[in-house]
């Protein structure tokens, strides 16, 4: 750095910090106690931001991980379970990230409270997952929620309807912190409030926050005490991401000295997956790299599946010791991710981010496990959505089961149009789900209707186009089908 570029960041630095102290002015109570620890964590961020400039990885330095690094879930799987495994399902506790909206898919309030399946929320099946696991194994896995501001009020109200159930519920918030005008780099809140005119002035900064507000919660002491060993974290919307205990068992069977600390579930990469993070080997270390840090003349190569064949699914098994000690050393070196957004009035603003996977690189004997496709089932869209609720899958307490009628494996690749990307609109459009069960490829465009006991099959596409409607008898059979034009069935 220049010496004028030096003194510009320390200006920088001097104004948030005169800001943010100005903004705790404005807050009350124990309310000022929590901000002040959010900010703390804010200004290292904003402090590592101010001093990195271009990309944060250097190409030349990549490597495709050795092959001991990553290791097959097969033989994983291959070594069996002890008679005693409820002794390992005691040390663990279930961590599911909780601080997203469902304002993607048209709903309001946390995403972990629409309907998936069968009426059941994701909240509604991962609690039923737990509860089956503690009374199968007569065990006490407890399940930790990470709310965001966005999420924890409407999320504490619906816990009560789970205190009859097995399973010890905790919930602890991720930080909260102020998003700056990108070209002030001064936070654009006015006050400590989160509604009116501050509405879109914070922001929860990413699920890499875990670490720090789960220590400063006091939840980590707490389950230390109890004789919790390891996380299992994941997001609350991936399906998949039930409790392994074949995973769980290689953890706790190593010896104390080369006992893994950090596990992340990988998956092989297909087409639909190019954006996610991958795992590198980069200075002698098993490292995330996630797309927003590759330089821009390398993206097409970092989503090929040729030269990156996996990508992380973001479930997680981290050691809760390990997390203690990196949190009390301060060595938990998280890359930052700069997400720019434009506001509803045209504001252009900036959120520094981390991600939980990336701190993958601080932890001892760290290893990626190539699990199944199926411990990776994201509901992210309509499209998604529609696959989840299809006889694609069956509910057993709790997890979804891909049908042993499906010939195989893999799921079919659904695109909606979006006309169906609102949950209402959505559950409008299908009298009920159509029969999914030899189907490859199904693409929907423009106004289109489903009636009753429609089944698919092969490649299906239909497109509406401007202007058109298309109704889906009941009872139809598309099989290897484009249905184009207008198409509307009356009742006779």
């Amino acid at each position: 750095m220049t010496e004028f570029q030096e003194k510009l960041r320390q200006q920088h630095e001097e104004s948030m910090h005169r800001e943010l102290e100005a903004l705790l002015g404005t807050g009350g109570g124990a309310e000022v106690e929590t901000s002040r620890k959010d900010f703390e964590g804010f200004k290292t961020l904003f402090h590592r931001f101010l001093q990195v400039k271009g990309p944060a990885v250097d190409w030349a330095k990549i490597h495709r991980p050795p092959d001991e690094s990553i290791q097959p879930y097969e033989k994983i799987r291959s070594k069996g379970l002890p008679p005693d495994i409820s002794a390992s399902l005691n040390k663990l506790v279930v961590v599911k990230l909780n601080g997203g909206l469902g304002t993607s898919m048209g709903c309001k309030g946390p995403k972990s409270l629409i309907s998936v399946r069968n009426e059941n929320t994701f909240l509604d099946l991962t609690v039923q997952q737990i509860q089956h696991l503690n009374k199968t194994f007569d065990a006490d896995v407890p399940l930790v929620l990470m709310n965001s501001f966005n999420t924890d009020e409407d999320t504490r109200k619906i816990l009560q309807k789970y205190s009859q159930h097995r399973v010890q519920i905790h919930t602890f918030n991720q930080s909260r912190y102020p998003r700056i005008n990108k070209e002030s780099l001064l936070p654009i809140a006015k006050n400590m409030g989160v509604s009116g005119e501050n509405a879109e002035a914070w922001y929860p900064p990413g699920h890499g926050d875990i670490y720090a507000s789960f220590s400063n919660s006091g939840l980590l002491d707490r389950l230390l005490a109890e004789g919790k060993e390891f996380l299992f974290v994941s997001n609350i919307d991936n399906l998949g991401a039930t409790v392994d205990l074949f995973i769980l068992h290689h953890l706790m069977s190593q010896p104390a000295e080369r006992r893994c600390e950090f596990v992340m579930e990988v998956t092989d990469k297909t087409r639909a997956d190019v954006k996610g993070g991958t795992l590198i080997q980069y200075e002698d270390h098993l490292r995330l790299l996630e797309i927003a840090q590759v330089p821009k003349a390398h993206v097409d190569e970092f989503k090929s599946i040729t030269k990156f064949k996996i990508f992380n699914t973001n479930n997680l098994w981290i050691s809760l010791p390990a997390i203690k000690r990196l949190q009390e050393k301060n060595a938990m070196d998280l890359e930052i991710i700069v997400n720019p957004k434009t506001l509803e009035g045209g504001l252009n603003v900036l959120q520094l981010e981390t991600a939980v996977g990336a701190a993958i690189k601080s932890f001892k004997n760290a290893l990626g496990v190539n699990v199944p496709r199926s411990r990776f089932l994201p509901v992210k869209t309509s499209s998604d959505l529609l696959l989840v609720m299809s006889n694609l899958y069956s509910l057993d307490a709790g997890s979804l089961i891909m049908s042993p009628k499906r010939e195989f494996p893999t799921t079919p690749h659904v695109k909606l149009g979006g006309c169906f990307t609102k949950v209402q609109e959505f559950l409008f459009r299908f009298e009920d789900i159509p029969d999914m069960l030899e189907l490859d490829h199904l693409t929907v465009s423009g106004d289109v209707t489903f009636g009753k006991n429609v089944s698919l099959k092969g490649t299906v596409i239909i497109i509406a186009n401007h202007g058109d409607r298309i109704d889906i008898p009941a009872g139809a059979m598309l099989e290897n089908k484009i249905v184009s034009g207008n198409l509307r069935i009356l009742d006779h």
